[in-house]
């Protein structure tokens, strides 16, 4: 079943309607392979191009998915554990800043994004009903466990068509 978006913040609409499956775990299993695909298909002049002085590169654009990747499944194991604290919002530029993207090899980021990606697939897959209906707070926003899953992979696709739209 697809997100309810009464129950979440505006902020994830745009991400949770980019999935189209009803289910989440038929969702991770073709866009994972989609955007596999995809990073692999990148030609190696472009990983460290960027299309305007004060955007990313196609290697920070990479790392910032793997980095909020984390985030979104570290939110999902809280709420599903239940555990209701706020969770702050992360600073993606900060991040981005501080990930020295540019010594890293891209072969090895991809190799991180498939096996962050599996370790997302399966934590949401171990999730019941019950879990996945869990409530929780995050960037000041209300949102639950289920509507994070397709917020993190929504997220992917976000950047998935930007990177062809704008870097390709």
């Amino acid at each position: 079943m697809h997100p309810d978006l009464s129950r979440v913040g505006s902020w994830y609409h745009g991400y949770i309607k980019l999935v189209p499956e009803e289910d989440l775990n038929e969702a991770f299993d073709k866009q994972s392979g989609s955007f596999i695909r995809f990073l692999e298909t990148i030609p190696l002049e472009k990983y460290d191009y960027r299309y305007a002085d004060d955007k990313w590169t196609i290697k920070e654009v990479l790392q910032h998915v793997v980095d909020a990747e984390r985030v979104f499944a570290y939110r999902g194991l809280r709420f599903a554990r239940k555990d209701t604290t706020p969770l702050p919002g992360f600073d993606q530029d900060l991040f981005a800043e501080n990930a020295k993207t540019d010594k890293r090899s891209w072969d090895k980021l991809v190799e991180e994004f498939k096996l962050v990606r599996r370790s997302s697939e399966l934590l949401f897959n171990s999730f019941d009903e019950e879990q996945l209906q869990a409530n929780g707070i995050s960037s000041d926003s209300p949102t639950y466990v289920l509507a994070v899953g397709y917020t993190l992979i929504g997220h992917a696709m976000h950047h998935q068509k930007i990177l062809k739209e704008k870097y390709l």
